[in-house]
């Protein structure tokens, strides 16, 4: 899946790049894996012992590294089917103690498994977003005893302009 816009300077993670904060660094990461096809999360990050501010950060692809053994129940009979693969893309960022800013050093884009279509992007892990509405009115639902699966459900319908309550008009 080749997915180069016109100008593929702007979203697109490049050595030495610079970013403000943390959060928009992860963001911006994000932003790409799902332009991409594929979700992200944090692995690992070092703060500084004495001021505990964080000094470098890698972000990778949801399906890096490998599950390690499950040594809870043998016997168990519903196993989460696996979705790791040992993916290679990667983004790793350094705090620059002159600027007080995040430099991108290291950038990996390569990729062991097959990316999700855009039209699907937004059912990744790291692309689930409800907004602080959406937030508050799970909360009120929650208070009136809809379970969350309930929830969900109406507020798809809500989006999609559906009849809520199933009055005919």
């Amino acid at each position: 899946m080749d997915m180069k816009p016109e100008n593929d300077c702007a979203w697109k993670p490049k050595h030495g790049m610079t970013v403000d904060f943390e959060q928009s660094v992860y963001d911006f990461y994000n932003t790409y894996g799902g332009r991409m096809g594929f979700s992200i999360r944090k692995d690992y990050y070092t703060k500084n012992k004495f001021t505990n501010q964080l000094i470098c950060r890698l972000l990778v692809c949801n399906k890096e590294g490998f599950r390690k053994v499950d040594k809870r129940d043998p016997l168990a009979k519903n196993h989460r089917a696996e979705n790791r693969t040992g993916c290679e893309a990667q983004l790793y960022v350094k705090l620059d103690e002159g600027t007080r800013k995040f430099v991108v050093t290291d950038f990996t884009e390569k990729r062991n498994h097959d990316l999700v279509s855009p039209e699907c992007a937004h059912m990744l892990p790291s692309q689930r977003k409800i907004s602080t509405t959406q937030a508050i009115e799970l909360d009120l639902a929650a208070q009136y005893g809809l379970r969350l699966g309930q929830s969900f459900e109406l507020m798809g319908r809500k989006l999609v302009g559906g009849n809520v309550l199933g009055l005919q008009n």
